[in-house]
C-alpha cells in the first residue's frame, strides 16, 4: 500500500487516545504491528503528557499522523494542522473538521475547503469523511490522494452501517488507497472492512477501551489479515438456494429386497 509515496505493509493504523496507561498504550502498538499511529496535537497539549509522550511515540518506530480532533471550523483544523506539522515534523495530517456534536460526522462542506487550503500549504491530507462519492471527487480534485470514510461515528463501536455505500465507493475510486475510520468495535467489523475492498483500517477505542488492549490489538492486526486475503481470494457469492457439496453421481444406490 502507498500512502503518498510511503509503502506501508502493515494495514492497520492505529490511534493513541484513552489507553489505561503509557505501558500498555506501547504493548498495544507492539501487538498490533502497526506502522501508523495517530495522534491528537490539541488531546496531548491538553493532557500535559509533552515530552513523555513523544519520546513514546518516537520510540515506536511508527510513522506519526497527527490529526485535527476536536476542530469544527475551517480556521481551527488548518491552525491545528500548521501546529501539527512543527511539533511532530510531518507533512501528513489526519483532517477532521467536525460539523454535529451528537454524531461527530465530518462537515464535508468545510472538510473540503481546509483540504484545499493544507494541500496548497504542502500537507499531504488524510481526510476523515463520509462515504458520499461527489464528496470524495472534491477531495480529491482539493488534492486529496487518499480518502478515509467513516464506517460508523466515532467511538460507537457499531461497525460498517452502510457496506453498500463503502462497496460502491471502492468501485468508483479504484485506484484511491481507502481507509475506514471510525466505528470498528470487533475484529469482525475490521474484516468485513477489508473484505469490501478497502486498504486498511484506522482505530483507535475498539483497542483503547477493550478488557485487555494489548490482545485486542493483536486481534485486530490478525482480522485485517484475513480480511484482506479473503478478498484476494474473490469469495464466493451469497446464494439462494442450497447446493450439494458432494455429487450425486457415483452414490451407491441400496435396493430393498423383498421376502423370499
Amino acid at each position: 500500500m502507498q500512502l503518498y509515496g510511503i509503502e506501508i505493509t502493515n494495514r492497520l493504523l492505529l490511534g493513541t487516545a484513552q489507553y489505561p496507561s503509557p505501558a500498555i498504550l506501547q504493548e498495544a502498538i507492539s501487538a498490533s504491528g502497526c506502522e501508523v499511529l495517530t495522534v491528537s496535537l490539541r488531546r496531548e497539549t491538553a493532557q500535559g503528557s509533552g515530552d513523555a509522550f513523544w519520546r513514546l511515540l518516537r520510540a515506536s518506530g511508527c510513522r506519526i499522523l497527527p490529526n485535527t480532533a476536536g476542530c469544527h471550523s475551517v480556521h481551527d483544523a488548518v491552525t491545528t494542522a500548521q501546529m501539527a506539522r512543527d511539533l511532530f515534523e510531518t507533512n501528513w495530517i489526519k483532517l477532521e473538521v467536525i460539523g454535529h456534536g451528537d454524531t461527530l460526522q465530518p462537515d464535508v462542506f468545510a472538510l473540503v475547503e481546509a483540504a484545499r487550503l493544507l494541500s496548497d500549504d504542502g500537507f499531504q491530507i488524510f481526510p476523515y469523511t463520509t462515504e458520499d462519492l461527489i464528496v470524495g471527487e472534491r477531495l480529491l480534485e482539493a488534492g486529496c490522494e487518499v480518502l478515509m470514510p467513516w464506517g460508523a461515528p466515532i467511538g460507537s463501536g457499531q461497525g460498517l452501517r452502510n457496506k453498500d455505500g463503502l462497496r460502491a465507493m471502492r468501485a468508483h475510486f479504484p485506484d484511491t488507497p481507502l481507509i475506514v475510520d471510525a466505528g470498528i468495535g470487533r475484529p469482525s467489523d475490521a474484516t468485513q472492512a477489508m473484505e469490501l475492498g478497502m486498504d486498511a483500517v484506522l482505530l483507535n477505542t475498539a483497542v483503547a477501551k477493550a478488557g485487555d488492549p494489548v490482545v485486542m490489538a493483536d486481534a485486530m492486526a490478525q482480522a485485517v489479515i484475513a480480511g484482506q486475503l479473503g478478498h484476494a481470494a474473490d469469495p464466493m457469492e451469497p446464494r439462494d438456494m442450497a447446493v450439494p457439496s458432494t455429487p450425486t453421481l457415483g452414490l451407491a444406490h441400496l435396493t430393498a429386497l423383498e421376502p423370499s
